[in-house]
C-alpha cells in the first residue's frame, strides 16, 4: 500500500482580539479553505470529524465533505469520525452517497461510537443502549453499502426492512472504517466484521499503540481474512512549523486551550500543560516539530505499526486561521515528500 498522509479538523471556531469565540460560521469556511489548500499541495486525505461544541463545532460532518467534493480534485474526503450510535446509517449512506457521485473514488466513511456521551440527550437517546445502537447501525450501514435489495433487521428498528435498495448507488461501495481510541473490543469487532482499523490516539507510546496493531493482525489471519485487506489508518495530534521550537510553543499554547475548555464541557479534568508538553517528544504520539522532526517520528511509527496512513489535527484551540494553512503547506511540501522517498529505497 502507497502511505497516505493528511489532515482532520473537527473545526477550530477562531478568537477575536479581545479573546472571546468568534462566529462557529467561520469555522466552516475555514475547513472548507483548509480542504481546498490540502488538495493544492498533494495531501492524499481530508477527514471531517463530528464535535457538538462551540470551539470545535463541525457537527455535521458529511456536509462538509459533499461541499469539499466539489471543490477538490484528487484528495480523498471522509469523516473522522461519525458519531454512528447518534445518527442514521441510511442518510450517513445517502449523504456520503451523493458526495462519492460529486467525488468518484474519493469519499470515506470512518463509523464510530463516539468519545462521549454527549450527543445521546442532544438526538433523544438511551446512553444504556450504547454499545447496541452502534452495532446495530454499523450493520445497518454495511448492509446498504454492500449492494441493493437488502432485507435486514436490528434492534435499533422497529420495522424489518424487506428488499429496500437505498438511492444514490456510489459508482463502487463506500470504504468503511471502524474507528476506536484502542478499546479491545473494538479490535475484535474489526476483525470479525473485516473492516480496517482507524485508530484516534490522544496519548501512549509509540511501542504502545504497535501492539494493537500486532493483535488486529494476528486476529485477522486468525479469521482468515486476505493479509493484504488487513489496514490500519491513525489520527494523533500534531502540528508543523518551521522548527521544533516554534511548532511547540504554537500548538501548546492552543492544543491546552482546547483541552481545558472542551473537557470542561464534558466535566473531565484536562491535562496540565506539563503534562501535555510531555507527550510532544518522541517517546510520545502527539507529533508536533519541524519538517524533519516529523517525518523521522512518522517513518518511526510506520516501522513500529505498519499503518497505511496517519493524519493531523493541527486547527486547536483557536488557533490562528494562517498558521493552520501554513502547517498544511509544510505537510503536504516537505513532509510527503521526504517520507515517499524514504519508503521507496527501505
Amino acid at each position: 500500500m502507497t502511505f497516505e498522509l493528511g489532515v482532520y479538523s473537527f473545526g477550530n471556531t477562531p478568537r477575536l482580539p479581545d479573546g472571546s469565540r468568534g462566529p462557529t460560521a467561520q469555522a466552516q469556511r475555514d475547513v472548507l479553505e483548509a480542504i481546498k489548500l490540502a488538495d493544492e499541495v498533494g495531501l492524499d486525505f481530508f477527514g471531517v470529524g463530528e464535535h457538538h461544541m462551540r470551539a470545535m463545532p463541525l457537527s455535521s460532518p458529511t456536509s462538509v465533505v459533499n461541499a469539499a467534493a466539489v471543490t477538490t480534485h484528487r484528495i480523498k474526503l471522509g469523516t473522522a469520525v461519525t458519531v454512528l450510535s447518534t445518527d442514521d446509517p441510511i442518510r450517513v449512506f445517502q449523504q456520503l452517497a451523493t458526495a462519492a457521485s460529486l467525488a468518484p473514488g474519493r469519499v470515506e466513511l470512518v463509523a464510530g461510537r463516539g468519545s462521549s456521551t454527549i450527543t445521546f440527550p442532544l438526538f433523544d437517546h438511551d446512553e444504556h443502549d450504547y454499545d447496541m445502537l452502534y452495532a446495530s447501525k454499523l450493520d445497518l450501514l454495511m448492509a446498504v453499502n454492500a449492494g441493493e435489495n437488502v432485507t435486514w433487521h436490528g434492534p435499533h428498528r422497529r420495522r424489518p426492512l424487506q428488499n429496500v435498495t437505498v438511492f444514490p448507488r456510489p459508482e463502487q461501495p463506500l470504504k468503511i472504517w471502524l474507528g476506536t481510541g484502542g478499546s479491545p473490543d473494538s479490535v475484535r469487532r474489526a476483525v470479525e466484521l473485516g473492516l480496517p482499523m482507524f485508530l484516534g490516539i490522544l496519548g501512549g507510546t509509540p511501542e504502545h499503540w504497535a501492539r494493537y496493531g500486532h493483535a488486529y493482525r494476528a486476529a485477522w489471519a486468525q479469521a482468515g481474512h486476505p493479509a493484504e485487506q488487513a489496514d490500519i489508518a491513525v489520527a494523533v495530534h500534531g502540528f508543523v512549523a518551521e522548527s521544533d521550537a516554534r511548532a511547540r510553543s504554537v500548538y501548546l499554547e492552543h492544543e491546552h486551550r482546547m483541552m481545558a475548555e472542551g473537557m470542561a464541557e464534558l466535566g473531565r479534568p484536562a491535562p496540565s500543560r506539563a503534562d501535555r508538553a510531555a507527550t510532544y517528544g518522541p517517546g510520545g504520539m502527539v507529533f508536533v516539530g519541524s519538517p524533519d522532526e516529523i517525518t523521522d517520528r512518522i517513518l518511526h511509527l510506520h516501522g513500529l505499526l505498519g499503518h497505511s496512513r496517519q493524519i493531523l489535527q493541527m486547527d486547536v484551540g483557536g488557533m490562528p486561521q494562517r498558521e493552520f494553512l501554513h502547517g498544511i503547506e509544510l505537510l503536504g511540501t516537505k513532509v510527503l515528500p521526504r517520507i515517499r522517498a524514504e519508503l521507496a529505497t527501505s
